[in-house]
């Protein structure tokens, strides 16, 4: 059987790159293309331009594609995403969610159509699972531009008896918000959007807190069962490697996150460029939707489950695509269960310096704790800093993921860059995410420097890229001083549209 990840890599995976260089300076961290470059030979990346397929923060992620670009006469970086009745329901999940301009304005005014995907795309996943036996499944449902009707009409699926879902929105502009089509769409979804008055940015959730907290009873009473990370002789530990030092990087692994981990979807989407209608993408519509182009959200998923696992020789967790005659495909929710289930000794779990956690630029434990339990992690511990404080996550980031980088140099510059304006090759992409990540996320207020020197050519990519190894040790006194703002301002730039290193 062909996987729909395996079609995907085949197919369209050359398409999703196809990225214009000329995007918005408002860019943030998105893994679209990013060109606003600090001195001192070091990138620096606003995590709206990781719009294009990357999460919020400076480090790149995947792409998106469209053949049709919308433009506008202002540059809007915000959208509304228009929820259905009952989203949790089998109904819920085949009704199309709506992309339209925020503030009433329409897609057409504000640019946040499915044809400005590269930009303003939005995305949606389900995960569900089968409380009676602990199956889990996958269904992306269908996003549409407000006014215009399906390419072809979402498959219904055909959900377990008191099946738990979860959804997962991911964006590549700079803020998504939820709006119900109901007075109660929201509510019967369990919707979170962040805090009132403040969004979380790109991303959103339903019911994430109810489905992992029923997926880890059922992986304790023995009916869920996660698989292994798995090993790869491929990868040469370094000496900042947790564990084997061999083992299949997951999304708690600091040898792979940027400044803001866990975010985004895995869910791509096919165009019909002739009409601007969308549809799921399955094997059935990609052969019947003429000349269809693929549309990608750029995420930190993806580029784990797309681009570094494919040249370390690991496998993600895949389940079955509801819409897509069962094909095995990933998912944001599944990637955080194999996180979980083999997270090292030192997770890295969303920072309180991540720009999406904020609150008016300043720490917020309450809102990263209400952002973590969407994805099932624990809540920010006071007690325990070794991981949770600012300072903490910049040191493991800087101490972990610089030697991995340096160590496996080789084989990541044989892999394909997740977003070509960022680096020539996967290494350079992922050297210049670092880059990016440390002064988005203020590192250099805890007394750290940045490990990363970049080279880049005319065109602003990275070409090469050196290390400094040296174990470095954050100063705790300032662990509660917020990222620098820089170019890293969310509101205000187009994170998707600069390819975040770290989104990706």
């Amino acid at each position: 059987m062909v996987t729909r990840r395996g079609r995907r890599m085949g197919r369209s995976r050359m398409a999703r790159f196809a990225v214009p260089i000329a995007i918005p300076v408002a860019l943030g961290l998105v893994l679209g293309a990013f060109i606003a470059f600090s001195g001192g030979g070091h990138s620096s990346l606003s995590q709206t331009a990781l719009g294009v397929a990357a999460s919020p923060s400076p480090s790149p992620s995947a792409s998106a594609t469209s053949g049709t670009t919308t433009t506008t006469t202002t540059t809007n970086v915000n959208c509304d995403i228009v929820v259905p009745a009952n989203p949790l329901t089998a109904q819920g999940l085949a009704t199309p969610y709506q992309l339209t301009g925020p503030n009433g304005m329409t897609p057409a005014q504000s640019g946040c159509t499915m044809t400005n995907a590269v930009n303003l795309g939005a995305f949606v996943q389900a995960t569900i699972l089968n409380p009676a036996t602990g199956q889990l499944s996958v269904y992306n449902p269908l996003v549409v531009t407000q006014g215009t009707t399906p390419a072809v009409a979402p498959k219904v699926p055909t959900l377990p008896q008191n099946a738990v879902v979860t959804i997962d929105f991911g964006f590549n502009g700079t803020d998504l918000t939820q709006v119900g089509a109901t007075p109660n769409a929201l509510r019967e979804g369990n919707c979170v959007n962040g805090e009132p008055g403040s969004v979380f940015g790109e991303v959103s959730f339903c019911n994430g807190t109810n489905f992992f907290n029923e997926a880890h009873q059922l992986e304790a009473n023995g009916k869920l069962k996660v698989p292994s990370e798995g090993t790869s002789s491929k990868i040469v530990a370094s000496a900042g490697a947790l564990g084997s030092g061999q083992d299949c990087p997951v999304t708690h692994n600091f040898d792979m996150i940027d400044q803001d981990p866990s975010d985004n979807v895995t869910t791509e989407y096919l165009l019909n460029p002739a009409t601007g209608q969308t549809a799921q993408d399955t094997t059935s519509n990609a052969s019947n939707i003429a000349g269809s182009e693929l549309l990608v959200n750029g995420s930190d998923n993806a580029l784990l489950d797309d681009f570094i696992d494919p040249v370390f020789g690991c496998t993600p967790f895949e389940a079955p695509d509801l819409a897509n005659n069962d094909q095995l495909t990933s998912s944001q929710a599944l990637d955080e269960l194999l996180a979980e289930k083999n997270e090292p000794s030192v997770p890295a779990l969303v920072p309180e310096n991540d720009e999406m956690v904020l609150e008016n630029g300043q720490l917020d434990a309450a809102k990263t704790d209400l952002y973590r339990a969407e994805l099932g992690q624990t809540p920010v511990d006071a007690a325990n800093n070794k991981f949770d404080s600012p300072a903490e996550y910049c040191q493991n980031m800087i101490n972990i993921q610089t030697p991995f980088l340096a160590a496996n140099q080789t084989l990541l510059a044989t892999g394909q860059s997740a977003v070509t304006a960022v680096g020539d090759n996967l290494f350079t992409f992922l050297a210049n995410r670092l880059s990016m990540s440390f002064t988005n996320l203020g590192c250099q207020n805890f007394g750290l420097t940045n490990p990363v020197t970049v080279t880049l050519n005319g065109q602003g990519v990275a070409v090469a890229a050196t290390f400094n190894t040296t174990v470095q040790k954050a100063n705790s006194s300032t662990g509660t001083m917020t990222p620098a703002p820089s170019q890293g301002q969310r509101h205000g730039r187009s994170h998707h549209q600069l390819m975040n290193p770290s989104g990706m």
